[in-house]
Order: C-alpha cells, then structure tokens, then sequence
C-alpha cells in the first residue's frame, strides 16, 4: 500500500518520480483498512528536503501509511516559506490529542548547545513525555535521538574535538533484533555530527539495548524495549549528496571542514558520491514499520494504555 499524503506537497511528485507509491485522499478512503498514523516533526531548516528523505522511507512499506507534518510551535522557520508551513504542517499543539503508531523526530542544528539553552526546549520537553502516552514507537534522529536520550535517562551528550563526517562502517551487534532483520553484519551509514553520546554512559541505564556501532564513531543505535523507543544518532535517511551539500556549503563559506570520510571516490569532490547505505536504511524503516504494525493497537484510543502495554 502506498503512503498517503497531500498531492501539492513539493515530496509528492519527487517520490512519484522515484517510483514510490503514494496515494490520494480520495484513492485511501476507498480502502477499508485503517492507516498506520505515522507523525514527523521536522525540526530541520530545509523541512522539504526533510519531508523527502522520510517519506521516501515511510512510503517504500507494503502497508498503508497516513503521514502528518509537524513542527514546533514555539519556533519561527527561517529556511521554510510561511505558506509551506502552514499548507502542510500542524503545530504539537494541534496534534497533541490525537494518538500515533509511530513518531519521527529529527536531528536540528542546535547540537553544540546545552539543551536547557535551545529556546524549544520547554516544548520538546512536553513532546517527549506526551510521547509516552500517545505514540506506540517513537524514532528519535541525531539531535532528536540525543535530546530524547537525556530527557528520558539524563544521557549526557560529549563534545568532539572535529566534526564526525563522512560514511562510517558500523556492526550489527543484535542479528535477532526485529530492526536489524536482514542486516548485513557490516553496513555503510552516513554520519554528520559535532557531538556524541557514550557507550559508557548509555550502559549504565537498565534497559537500554546498543543495537549498532563504529569502530570510529561510536553507537549509533540503541533501543530501549519499556519505551518502546529507538535512538539513531547518525543519518541512514541522508541522500546520496546530502553529506556532498554540507562539504560545499561550509566551504563556499569559508568555514574550515575536512572532507566527508569515505565518501568522494577517490576523495574527489569533482565525482559524484556512490550511495553504500540506502538498502539498509530501507530495511531498517521497513523493520520499523512492520514492527508497529504487528504489535500496535487496532483501536488508536488505546495506544499508551495498561492494555496496550500488557498486549505488547
């Protein structure tokens, strides 16, 4: 089944293009089935782009999907027009009672800073906690993955002496986990940050699982089972050429950064970068996908109950 959302959204044709299913509002009604509910808040500047990198993923399921936009209500855009905003997205202040199978909440770049100091940071507070009780599982990207880290175990984040860049091997530490299903035992995966967050730190909270990891750069995937929640701190829904973006913006900036790791052939940013890591970020969305779908409640009222729970 394709995944549904409005046909005027700039994602719309560029995933038809790629040959995604998705589906009109009128094609969805004629289907007597209920929609998985799967919500994004997109706390990233270029929110299309976004937009594209998430549907693309949500959408490769073979389950019907109704993805909703969302962004924060206490914080101004200043890389997406009004009217975009408010055409396609809804503030968490709108959404907040409705209930979700499944939550996405991205990276932002906000990451040097303390997280008291981000200026929506009250407000992300309450989305991680509402969170508990209205979303079945929740996917926390890079910043969102750190920031829901801390929230929930007090997890500190650690500064780095240079950014970690480029394409990083990684291992499949869990084959059996329900979200590594098909993993090789050594994948590729895009990684963009200026911060990290420990095993050392993440192993002293009971129940926090470390699913995936880099010789070089750490973990980057945890699962915490109780709340039926993942921590992804690197970028497997980058594009081909998002890391190639970042290297010339910096540049043509003037702002010092080394070339992405492993990721140029050759190390020659005249050639265009090889995508090593979209097959395992279609099976790890696909795994995530399938996992709600086995194990959320029929019933959306009944998402974040005792019954729920006890099903599960």
């Amino acid at each position: 089944m394709p995944i549904k959302i409005p046909d005027t959204l700039p994602a719309f044709e560029t995933l038809v293009h790629e040959g995604v299913r998705v589906m009109s509002e009128t094609a969805a009604i004629r289907q007597d089935i209920r929609p998985l509910q799967i919500g994004l808040l997109n706390l990233m500047p270029n929110k299309i782009k976004t937009e594209v990198q998430m549907a693309r993923l949500v959408g490769a399921s073979p389950l019907q999907v109704e993805f909703t936009l969302v962004r924060v209500g206490g914080h101004k855009a200043k890389n997406t027009s009004e009217e975009h905003l408010l055409s396609f997205y809804q503030t968490w202040d709108e959404v907040k009672d409705r209930k979700f199978d499944g939550f996405i909440i991205t990276g932002a770049p906000v990451e040097t800073m303390p997280y008291e100091d981000v200026t929506y940071w009250s407000e992300m507070q309450q989305i991680f906690d509402w969170t508990a009780t209205n979303v079945h599982s929740t996917l926390n990207v890079c910043w969102g993955g750190m920031a829901a880290i801390y929230h929930f175990h007090k997890v500190p984040k650690q500064a780095l002496k240079q950014k970690a860049f480029g394409v990083y091997r990684h291992r499949n530490l869990k084959p059996s986990s329900v979200y590594l299903n098909g993993f090789s035992d050594d994948f590729q995966v895009p990684v963009s940050r200026w911060t990290e967050v420990r095993r050392t730190d993440i192993e002293k909270v009971p129940g926090l699982e470390i699913l995936m990891e880099s010789d070089e750069m750490g973990v980057c995937l945890v699962h915490e089972k109780a709340g039926n929640r993942l921590y992804m701190f690197n970028h497997v829904e980058y594009d081909s050429t998002s890391l190639a973006d970042e290297y010339f913006r910096d540049v043509q900036a003037g702002i010092p950064i080394k070339m992405p790791h492993d990721y140029f052939p050759h190390n020659d940013p005249e050639l265009a970068p090889l995508n090593r890591w979209r097959s395992h970020a279609h099976l790890f969305f696909g795994n995530w996908i399938n996992e709600i779908y086995q194990t959320t409640a029929y019933d959306l009222t009944k998402i974040g109950t005792t019954s729920e729970a006890e099903a599960g």
